[in-house]
């Protein structure tokens, strides 16, 4: 065979995981749908404390299946359950061994049979550099993991160390340090919540679940108060009247029920005719009832150095009235605010102002100027109006009330009282989640009947319309203590036996409880990822790092941090600041002056010391956010630059094929890396080819066995181009230049979306690649392609002879027979590659190419076409016949 046809042998390849062969994309996306809905019943150990951005659960247990089970020998797999037998894939470790090795992309599901079953797996040591909220490391300690996290964030630190100490910790304990709080001061607070039942013939007193209030502005044109009301609705009626809202009564200012909030009612305590949907406030401006003024709230709050709040409704729960069985709608339901309720609360800030001893248990921080915070304040403004400093508020204790002041201070100096610090700190985390729903910074769902949480949006944005809830609780209502610390009891009981729910036949299923607790050999660090001190010391690192702006941790966690740092901060050095990192932040953020160039840079430093931490064969798996090519490119840049190769990818949301149709549709990715091997030169033409057939290869594996959208399957499908792309990162050619990960990126995009030509010329260069290639590697290199034998053989790229399979190349004499026909004849019927051989051709035989160089157009198809032939044959003639090589042009 030709000199032509000989290739570089390539590199040797390490074990593959099964995760980098295959991932139950299907599965995994049934169960963890189900979870997102229901986390507090699939796996309370993540509903002890709000953090942002929390994965599923499932998601994370999936991949630690998928990444840490590459040893049988080392793996245990029991049925779940108080006996704990050995399940069948333990006898022996040949059925498991058989499972771990045969999962690929067409057949992902065989080692998914052991997700719910109780797996541990020896000797695994797991770092999360991003640790957030913990997931990671929950997941991988389950397996019986050593795992190590780090987070700059403190709040992320404390929630993280709780979720790891859970399984550790005794639910009789705790239980009783509860009991010792609300002995000593649930009555204190619960005094402040009554209110006199609207059904009572005997004057018998409601608990009140809600307090609703308005702000109230002076106008600045007649001075009447002005209530800021976009509308009057209170809530939606309930039980017998749940096709009817309450409603306030603008007139008289009662709470009373209407057929349709958005048509004309009739007040029925005063007559009054009003369109409850029709309020004074609109488009950040209100307007006097008086006298017609329209003004801006935000500049009205300035000029009158902020607002005053009123309250007109509250809604109530009657322990009287159900013990006597009285009709739902007497039991629980909505009422005005009456002289009783105003009253109440002027008794709780007459309390407030003389109890100058609980001042050390009320935060007395000033909000930061910040993004989230005064968004005006800078250039690069992140999507929203964030302006919580321009409405009146300087300290953080300006989002409660007084009453709210009165309630939480007392009770956070009551759990200041329990000795126990484990026990103390899981109290705190407990009042920490109430504060979620017990500030003045909470709209009430009017539709849905309860209030919102404070950062459901992400941000401080802070209502017109305001519910307080009852900090301690009564027997309905969200957020409470009582409620957030029955959430903590639920997680430890969890953690202590944790189950796995699963999808057989449709139908979900709850595992027996696993025999390991959650947590045992944990070591978290509050600090920068970039300063992690390990080296060579980790079988995997298994996170979610952050991304871009998409939540700006530290301005928002301030929330939480100022409260926990009152009892933390002469526990831990991390507590002791007064507000949480920004600089270390790896996030962009035009508060602290980091763009898109400095969240890469810094991205790409903390993927490096990742690299460091590895042990030489270990992998890294992460989840990310993505949402358009360019996003893809920086990620791409970053890992290869730093020395990964990515391996593998799958997409872990569920409609991703807007993306694929060229829409920028965010979703979510688990992305496989590992350390990088030495990397090879290529040509972006024969790359190009590798990544056109893999990408086809892909597809049709996916889609004869998976059941997966086209979208789905295209994520697969960049994946496996990006392994082809990393194995070359920094030394793709293309005309002479070298290509960026990001133009390979936009070249991958089209040939997923729009597909590639692949003709006669690249099935050529394929065969030069192929050793010892036959008319049968040629059959299967024209199939699905638009090159077809009958067509290659018309152009004498291959002939047979005596049986024997000839390529055309430039030594063969019939095919430079046919080239020289056509160069004696009409230039423009010469292909890149007739001109490349003939070239090639005549260097050989030391004649010259100037008079040829000068005639032809040598553009970047003929350079890009040289450079693959120099890559397929190993031949750096082609990579200078077109005149780089300045001795060339004498012949």
């Amino acid at each position: 065979m030709s000199k032509e046809t000989g290739r570089s042998a390539e590199r040797s390849e390490r074990k593959e995981l099964p995760i980098e062969r295959g991932f139950p994309i299907e599965r995994v996306n049934e169960i963890a749908a189900k979870e997102g809905r229901a986390r507090q019943w699939y796996r309370p150990i993540y509903t002890m404390h709000k953090w942002w951005a929390r994965r599923n659960g499932s998601v994370f247990r999936a991949i630690c299946l998928y990444s840490l089970l590459n040893k049988s020998d080392s793996i245990s797999v029991k049925e779940p359950g108080a006996n704990g037998s050995l399940s069948d894939f333990g006898g022996g470790h040949s059925e498991l061994e058989n499972i771990i090795e045969n999962v690929d992309l067409e057949d992902s599901d065989g080692l998914w049979e052991i997700y719910p079953k109780d797996v541990q797996v020896e000797g695994k040591r797991i770092l999360d550099p991003f640790m957030g909220g913990g997931t990671s490391l929950v997941e991988a300690s389950r397996f019986g993991a050593e795992v190590v996290g780090s987070d700059v964030n403190p709040v992320a630190w404390l929630i993280t160390k709780k979720e790891l100490e859970a399984g550790e910790t005794s639910k009789e304990e705790l239980e009783a340090a509860f009991e010792e709080v609300e002995k000593g001061i649930s009555d204190d607070i619960t005094e402040y919540y009554t209110t006199p039942c609207p059904n009572s013939n005997d004057g018998h007193i409601a608990d009140v679940m809600y307090n609703f209030w308005v702000k109230e502005l002076d106008c600045v044109s007649c001075g009447n108060t002005v209530e800021l009301f976009k509308d009057y609705r209170v809530a939606k009626g309930r039980y017998e009247n749940d096709d009817k809202y309450n409603v306030y009564c603008p007139s008289c200012e009662s709470v009373v029920l209407v057929d349709d909030w958005r048509s004309e009612s009739t007040c029925e305590s005063c007559s009054y005719e009003f369109t409850p949907e029709d309020g004074n406030v609109g488009g950040g401006d209100y307007v006097c009832d008086d006298c017609g003024q329209r003004y801006s709230i935000l500049q009205a709050i300035q000029e009158q150095d902020g607002f005053d709040m009123q309250q007109y409704a509250i809604e109530y729960y009657c322990p009287t009235c159900d013990e006597r069985d009285e009709e739902k709608s007497q039991i629980k339901g909505y009422k005005s605010a009456e002289d009783y309720d105003l009253e109440l609360f002027q008794k709780a800030k007459s309390e407030w102002s003389r109890r100058d001893d609980l001042n050390e248990y009320i935060p007395q921080e000033e909000i930061p100027l910040g993004i989230k915070t005064d968004s005006s304040r800078f250039e690069g403004n992140i999507t929203g109006g964030h302006n919580v400093l321009r409405q009146g508020f300087t300290h953080w204790k300006d989002m409660f009330n007084d009453r709210q002041l009165l309630s939480l201070s007392l009770l956070l100096s009551e759990i200041d009282e329990i000795d126990d610090t484990n026990l103390k700190e899981y109290l705190l985390l407990a009042f920490s989640e109430s504060l979620n729903f017990n500030c003045m910074m909470t709209p009430y769902q009017a539709a849905r009947n309860h209030t919102n949480h404070i950062f459901k949006t992400n941000s401080f944005d802070p209502p017109q319309k305001v519910s307080e809830g009852n900090l301690w609780g009564t027997e309905y209502g969200i957020g409470t203590f009582q409620a957030t610390f029955d959430k903590i009891i639920r997680a430890v009981e969890y953690a202590k036996a944790p189950t796995e729910r699963y999808i057989e036949n449709g139908e979900t299923i709850e595992s027996d409880p696993h025999s390991k607790p959650i947590g045992g050999d944990q070591t978290l660090y509050c600090g920068d990822a970039r300063a992690i001190e390990f080296d060579d010391e980790f079988d995997a690192v298994i996170t979610d790092p952050p991304y871009y702006d998409n939540v700006i941790y530290s301005e928002l966690s301030d929330y939480y941090y100022v409260w926990q740092r009152i009892l933390l901060k002469d526990e831990y050095d991390a507590f002791k600041p007064e507000k949480t990192p920004r600089n270390e932040s790896i996030v962009a953020n035009p508060a602290v002056q980091k763009g898109t160039q400095e969240f890469e840079s810094e991205l790409e430093q903390s993927f490096s010391r990742i690299k460091q931490v590895l042990k030489e064969d270990g992998s890294l798996v992460f989840t990310y956010h993505h949402s358009n090519s360019e996003s893809w490119g920086e990620l791409l840049s970053s890992m290869c630059e730093v020395g990964f190769e990515i391996t593998a990818t799958y997409p872990v949301s569920a409609d991703v094929d807007k993306f694929f149709e060229g829409e920028a549709v965010s979703f979510d990715i688990v992305i496989v890396a590992r350390p990088a091997g030495e990397r090879s030169p290529i040509s972006w033409n024969s790359l190009r080819r590798q990544i056109y057939r893999t990408a086809q290869e892909t597809q049709r594996r996916l889609e004869e066995n998976r059941e997966l959208s086209r979208g789905d399957i295209g994520v697969v499908e960049m994946g496996e181009c990006f392994h082809e792309y990393s194995k070359h990162h920094g030394k793709v050619m293309r005309a002479g230049e070298e290509m960026t990960a990001k133009e390979v990126v936009q070249e991958i995009y089209g040939i997923i979306q729009q597909g590639s030509e692949i003709g006669e010329i690249d099935v050529f260069l394929d065969l030069l690649e192929t050793p010892d290639s036959s008319y049968d590697d040629l059959n299967k290199l024209t199939r699905g392609t638009d090159a077809s034998p009958e067509q290659m053989e018309d152009m004498r790229l291959y002939r047979m002879e005596g049986g024997e399979f000839i390529l055309g190349t430039w030594d063969d004499e019939k095919r430079m027979a046919y080239i020289q026909e056509r160069v004696n004849g009409d230039d423009e019927a010469l292909n890149a590659l007739d001109k490349a051989q003939f070239l090639r051709y005549r260097y050989e035989q030391g004649k010259s190419t100037q008079n040829y160089l000068s005639k032809w157009d040598v553009d970047d198809e003929l350079r890009e076409l040289c450079e693959g032939l120099a890559d397929a044959t190993g031949d750096d003639t082609y990579r200078r016949i077109l005149g780089a090589d300045s001795t060339l042009g004498e012949f």
